[in-house]
């Protein structure tokens, strides 16, 4: 190879890195051109440094196009390798790639090339084969990389570990690589099966319009990412068929709660890792004051490095960049893009430029005969940021959370026994566990079509032996043809096999009966999840980050902002887990949504960021099957209930043997419980009649009720009720009361417009029995509530207990690396999050573990005498119940002392009712027993003051907390703000700062007066949080400059009144959320949505020891009386699988 060291008068020992050779320089590439004709960059040496001219040059010839040979993390890096005394760079200009031919480029030792969009490829090689230099990247299996096919193959022959994928392609030559079978929830290709949701990708790598197409049970449609746009990079599309031209790869959609890594390496033994927000989560980029997407450096794990090390060598590049995704505990490769280096990172272009010297040196310094050896440096030491002072550090934050407001539940049941009942019940495996529940579109069409079959044979053959009763089986068939079309969210069939036939137990059940086998079919109907639901809970998302201290600096005493710093930092180990109900899912999307400032529709957040949970029971129960202690309860219950005489102290002692105080208010408004039911039964009666008279009314024909729902549609579930409610033996069926208080609850707060008489009595008259029943249905007294509550709550009890116990992270979650991190002054610290969303009878459950399995004596612990006082007050757990669980450490402790570990118990009874209800509970406040300097002041401050950072200097507070008193603080029973009246607005937020001590995370205020909504509060805290994002960002745009001006804003309004300063203020972490003007998708103003009663402290001043030897004993107790429950085996997953 020839040498290129253009002679330069008095400074021949100067590198040059060349910029680039114009047209006119290119002769001096091949003979002695005068220097000054090219442009170059020269380093500044010393003066006082001794001139030894190197005996050689090493040419190191950068041939790409110059969009990329001269980016700036290109141009960083070659002015660091330049700097290297015997090594000089030479870029070759565009012009010379694409016009010269190959013999006229320039001459060099070792070459860096890459493609890129409109690079010769092929002239590169071409060069490569002529010249022979020393090849960074090897040229031949850049093609390679350009097909993703072919990246799969060599992915899969070098045991890297990547998605379940399967290749359609669409060629003439090939038929048998062209299968594409494609059905409403899955697709198969070449016989390989891919249900939703999956991913499709185009075969050519420099094709970017992948898509995900999503379950008709999460809503359907797909994902369409796209090579960014400004700051977008995917759209939702309500496409749900694949695409029927081009060659593509079908691959199974991988778990990365919204998360992808990307990995660059500089040879085998160097990778950088950063994180960023999915693209396919919400399609916004994030990108940072100067227009660049955000992302976070992340440490990857030593199996990761080691698969990096393998794609490196594989792929023979040595500069190369691939996507990693972390999914169920493991790490999958998905991509692998070539050539790539990190952006905006000086300790990578240090190191980037340092290795590639090396690396240079060490393959050409002996050739050349220059005298060179590899530096040894020690390894760097990893930074382990410790607590200073008496601080106490957030670890853990564990949620319990009930769903949002939802339509009606309905159910019908029906014993059937026709042949084509028993071939669904077989075909779908259902002798296996004598049960079988059809949500899928495909197994609901079954259905629909057994029950329109049997339908006309009814019509046609009177004598024909089907048993079923008509009415039930036109209702069977009403029910499934419902919205045009099928949805796993809002209606499933389940059958259990009955090998006596079922017993006569209700009015429903007429027929005698038989001792030949049966099937009881149950359909069940409704529960979705309403607009207003949706309202709720991405609103309490938004108000739950103020359950996180702030964050530093510029974002001091911001509700919400220390949250989402912690997360963009990836210093926040979220997971989120639901139920397989469609509400309870879509529930903890809209809440996902709103913790992490999300946008768009939930669906892609649903996929990505909710686990299904349905494993051992962790959030499901069948309410179908009870335990034979729900069933003696409920007859006892049914017993109580049937006298028809007023309660007396002994039905007291028999129904509330707990003395709560909401059981006993109710049995006062009750008095004589079967009188109460004729009223609600006369209630119903005349509801029903007024519904058809409206029916009769032609100005109500098109009447639209909320949620799309006819008039029609109420009369069937009203007369259902009304049917059903009273037997024919004259007795009331008590377990319909829950449904009463259902429909009327839904009426009064959404379709009030109907102004329906007497439905504000039979409200009141069904909420003081289902007040009564509800709760008793999980046991009347102490041991029937916990037996049965842990007969539900067993397997996420043993998860809660391995949540807290788990306090040092495992390395499957993204960790922010402290090496990498700029602006982030504790990069080692880490908060875990579990929040699980489930239904009503796990929020009963846990609730009666903690109030009755002992936890503390309420005899000798003031504090927790009080809580247990509230608790026995609340007569309702609504829609949005929280129990909330907070982990504390105190690094100052010795790691074997009880006070290393403290923690907190919080509670809320979730949506206030309809009506203001006068007995409603007052709480104590959110008092974390951590609030700053307490032995030192009673004003315990607001949030803001606790999030207050007095200068940037100080230590990052996004997870830091002040330190604990020694007692338990004073509690003050009345809370110094008021509470709202009216029930217009979504206001969920914290209070200011309180001069009798404490201060409330999520209170409401009455509603904000129109001319107030513009200029209050309520619109600007709305902006404030809508422009934070997950995932790799700290904001945008840029918030530290919105904090700013912000700060203006408020100090300018000095000569408000107290009233309007009170609503102004930052500290207030209020949300007044219009009903009418919701940005939410599908929000109807009909209807208001209800505020959520204040997050109320349990207990502040528990020890980890305490509640985990609490639990582990609870668990024990139970465990073997629970063959539901399998604790080992799921104690044993969730370590595997946390």
């Amino acid at each position: 190879m020839s040498s290129l060291t253009p002679p330069c008068e008095g400074d021949s020992s100067t590198p040059r890195f060349f910029v680039g050779a114009r047209d006119d320089e290119t002769d001096f590439l091949e003979s002695n051109m005068n220097p000054d004709e090219v442009d170059f960059y020269e380093e500044e040496e010393d003066e006082d440094e001794e001139e030894t001219p190197p005996e050689r040059q090493i040419v190191v010839g950068i041939c790409a196009m110059t969009k990329k040979s001269k980016s700036k993390p290109m141009t960083q890096i070659l002015e660091r390798l330049c700097k290297f005394d015997y090594i000089t760079v030479v870029i070759m200009s565009e012009d010379i790639i694409l016009n010269e031919s190959v013999e006229n480029w320039p001459i060099c030792d070792c070459l860096i090339s890459f493609h890129s969009k409109g690079f010769p490829l092929d002239k590169a090689v071409a060069y490569s084969k002529l010249r022979n230099p020393f090849l960074i990247n090897d040229l031949d299996m850049q093609y390679f990389i350009q097909d993703r096919r072919e990246v799969y193959r060599i992915l899969q022959q070098e045991g890297i570990d990547l998605p379940r994928y399967a290749i359609l392609n669409r060629d003439p030559d090939k038929p048998d690589e062209c299968n594409l079978v494609e059905g409403e929830d899955q697709v198969e290709v070449n016989g390989e099966i891919f249900p939703k949701p999956f991913v499709e990708k185009p075969v050519s790598a420099e094709d970017h319009n992948v898509y995900i197409y999503y379950p008709t049970s999460a809503g359907g449609g797909s994902q369409r990412l796209f090579r960014k746009i400004g700051s977008r990079s995917s759209v939702y599309s309500p496409e749900s068929s694949v695409r029927k031209t081009g060659s593509y790869i079908y691959e199974e959609f991988m778990p990365t709660d919204g998360t992808d890594v990307k990995v660059y390496t500089v040879g085998p033994d160097y990778a950088h890792a950063e994180a960023r927000k999915s693209p396919a989560l919400d399609g916004k980029v994030e990108r940072d004051s100067e227009g660049k997407e955000i992302r976070y450096p992340v440490m990857l794990t030593a199996m990761e490095k080691l698969v990096a090390r393998k794609v490196c060598l594989a792929f023979k590049q040595t500069v190369c960049g691939f996507d990693l995704l972390r999914a169920n505990g493991h790490s999958f490769v998905c991509d692998v893009n070539g050539f790539s280096f990190v952006k905006n990172s000086m300790k990578y272009y240090d190191d980037c430029a340092k290795i590639l010297g090396n690396i240079i040196m060490r393959e050409l310094a002996p050739q050349f005969q220059i005298p060179w050896s590899i530096p040894t440096e020690a390894e760097d030491i990893p930074i382990v940021p410790t607590t200073s002072g008496t601080m106490m550090e957030l670890r853990c934050v564990i949620a319990v959370i009930r769903h949002g407001d939802r339509t009606p539940k309905q159910k019908m049941k029906m014993e059937v026994r026709h042949a084509r009942f028993f071939e669904l019940f077989e075909h779908h495996d259902g002798y296996k566990t004598g049960k079988l529940k059809l949500k899928k579109p495909e197994q609901l069409q079954e259905v629909l079509d057994i029950a329109r079959l049997l339908l006309a044979e009814l019509g046609t053959h009177n004598d024909c032996e089907i048993e079923e009763r008509k009415s039930k089986l036109e209702q069977l068939k009403t029910v499934l043809e419902m919205y045009g079309h099928f949805s796993g969210i809002n209606r499933k069939v389940q059958l259990t096999y009955l090998p006596h036939g079922h017993p006569k137990t209700s009015s429903e059940d007429e027929d005698a009966r038989k001792d030949s086998p049966s099937l009881l079919l149950v359909l069940k109907w409704g529960g979705e999840l309403t607009p207003a639901g949706r309202v709720q809970a991405e609103e309490l998302g938004r108000a739950f980050r103020c359950m996180y201290p702030g964050g530093q600096g510029d974002y001091a005493g911001f509700p919400g902002c220390g949250l989402l710093r912690l997360h963009s930092t990836y210093r926040h180990d979220l997971k989120i887990y639901a139920s397989d109900e469609g509400r309870v899912q879509m529930t903890a999307a809209a809440f996902a949504k709103g913790l992490l400032a999300l946008e768009g529709e939930l669906t892609p957040i649903l996929v990505q960021m909710v686990k299904s949970a349905n494993m051992n029971g962790l959030l499901d129960s069948d309410s179908d099957s009870l335990s034979s202690c729900q069933q003696k309860v409920k007859a006892r219950l049914h017993e109580i209930m049937q006298r028809d005489a007023d309660f007396t102290e002994e039905d007291q002692e028999k129904l509330a043997p707990t003395n709560s105080s909401s059981l006993v208010n109710s049995m006062e408004t009750i008095k004589n419980p079967v009188k109460t039911c004729d009223m609600v039964f006369e209630l119903i009666e005349s509801l029903t009649s007024q519904i058809r008279q409206r029916l009769e009314d032609p100005k109500s024909a098109d009447l639209q009720l909320y949620h799309s729902e006819t008039l029609e549609l109420m009369l069937q579930r009203w007369t259902k009720l009304e049917r059903d409610f009273r037997m024919k033996s004259g007795r009331y069926d008590i377990s319909k009361i829950p449904d009463i208080y259902d429909c009327v609850k839904y009426d009064v707060q959404h379709n009030s417009s109907l102004i329906l008489e007497g439905t504000d009595e039979l409200f009141k008259l069904s909420k003081s029995l289902a007040d009564v029943i509800i709760p008793q249905e999980y046991g009347i007294n102490k041991e029937e509530k916990l037996e049965i509550a842990v007969g539900y709550c067993l397997p996420l009890i043993n998860k809660i207990l391995l949540d807290l116990q788990r306090t040092h992270e495992d390395e499957s979650v993204n960790k922010l690396h402290p090496l990498y991190s700029r602006g982030v002054l504790s990069p080692g610290r880490h908060v875990r999050t579990r929040l699980y969303f489930t239904s009503e009878s796990h929020v009963h459950s846990l609730l009666s573990i903690f109030r009755y399995g002992g936890l503390l004596d309420d005899s000798t612990d003031q504090q927790w005498k009080r809580a247990m006082d509230y608790l026995s007050a609340v007569s309702e757990l609504n829609y949005m119940t929280q129990i909330v669980i907070m982990l504390y450490e105190d690094n100052n402790k010795d790691a074997s002392s009880e006070e290393r570990f403290h923690v907190e118990l919080h509670f809320s009874p979730g949506v206030k009712g309809c009506e203001e209800d006068e007995r409603a509970p007052l709480g104590f406040g959110f008092r974390p027993a951590s609030a700053e300097n307490e032995d030192k002041k009673t004003d315990q401050g607001s949030l803001e003051d606790l999030c207050k950072v007095k200068g940037t200097d100080e230590v990052d507070r996004a997870i830091l907390m002040s330190p604990l008193p020694s007692e338990p603080i004073s509690i003050h029973r009345k809370s110094p703000l008021t509470r709202a009246r009216k029930t217009g607005s979504m206001e969920v937020l914290s209070e200011t700062s309180s001069k009798s001590g404490g201060y409330r995370l999520f209170t409401s205020y009455a509603r904000q007066p129109s001319d107030m909504k513009q200029s209050g509060l309520g619109s600007q805290c709305t902006g404030l949080f809508s422009t934070t994002v997950l995932g790799g960002s700290s904001s945008a745009p840029n918030l530290q400059d919105y904090a700013r001006s912000y700060r203006k804003k408020i100090s300018a309004a000095a000569s408000l009144t107290y009233k309007d300063e009170l609503l102004s203020m930052p500290a207030v972490k209020r949300f007044s959320v219009s009903f009418a003007k919701h940005p939410t998708n599908g929000f109807e103003g009909c209807s208001m949505v209800p505020t959520i009663y204040p997050l109320e402290t349990l207990h502040n001043s528990l020890s980890l020891r305490q509640v985990s030897e609490f639990l582990t004993d609870i668990c024990k107790k139970f465990a073997e009386t629970h063959s539901r429950g399998s604790a080992g085996m799921v104690y044993l997953y969730f370590m595997i699988a946390v």
